[in-house]
């Protein structure tokens, strides 16, 4: 899987691209957890959100948001981060221009980030968030919502706690003409330690293989 390094609105962004030999398959970005905590697109949940997608036969990049790794630039609250991901997905587009279907995913700070750029981007079909810090972050952007998805969280999670996930899936659910999926993984923390990390993945790919099957937003 090649390094890639592509142009960010603060100079280079350092990723991992993983292409698929057919031309007109379906791409996903994944966006990592806060950098100020230690996040990189090498955390595990990334990795294995990477790899999901791979398997699935999509088109996949993952990269550094600025400050983080190679990648040039300094730590900007959210809003630069969330202007990297624009350069991501633009650079991502730009070497596949026949694909038909993008999807967004990201890991906490990065489900946060995700949401936001779901917002931007009319053409991103589905996304997928994992252990979103609703307690953290004000996601009541998504007015209205304008993909269905899926958003996953452990019982466990002490990061961020259940309860304001469920209330944030709650004030979607009320939205017309999507449709938000929640699953929560038993017993599961923050970053799905172990076995509860391949039931993350499964999750995952149960849910977008369906998706994709039925061809629809």
């Amino acid at each position: 899987m090649p390094e890639v390094i592509f142009p960010g609105p603060e100079g280079r962004l350092e990723g991992r691209y993983h292409p698929q030999p057919e031309r007109d398959a379906p791409i996903a970005i994944v966006l990592h957890p806060h950098p100020q905590f230690g996040g990189t697109m090498n955390n595990k949940v990334v990795y294995n959100l990477h790899y999901a997608f791979y398997n699935m036969g999509f088109t996949v990049l993952r990269f550094n948001f600025r400050g983080v790794g190679r990648s040039q630039g300094e730590y900007d609250q959210g809003v630069g981060e969330l202007s990297d991901a624009a350069a991501a997905l633009d650079y991502l587009q730009s070497m596949n221009n026949n694909s038909k279907h993008c999807w967004v995913a990201g890991f906490s700070f990065g489900a946060w980030i995700g949401m936001q750029l779901l917002m931007r981007r009319p053409e991103i079909t589905g996304f997928i968030s994992v252990s979103p810090p609703a307690n953290m972050y004000d996601f009541s952007f998504l007015a209205p919502c304008p993909s269905s998805g899926l958003i996953l969280n452990g019982t466990n999670d002490r990061v961020a706690p259940p309860a304001d996930t469920t209330n944030l899936v709650a004030k979607l659910h009320e939205q017309q003409g999507i449709t938000v999926t929640h699953n929560e993984i038993e017993g599961a923390g923050h970053f799905f330690e172990n076995e509860q990390m391949d039931t993350m993945v499964e999750t995952v790919q149960t849910y977008v293989k369906r998706r994709l099957s039925e061809n629809t937003r």
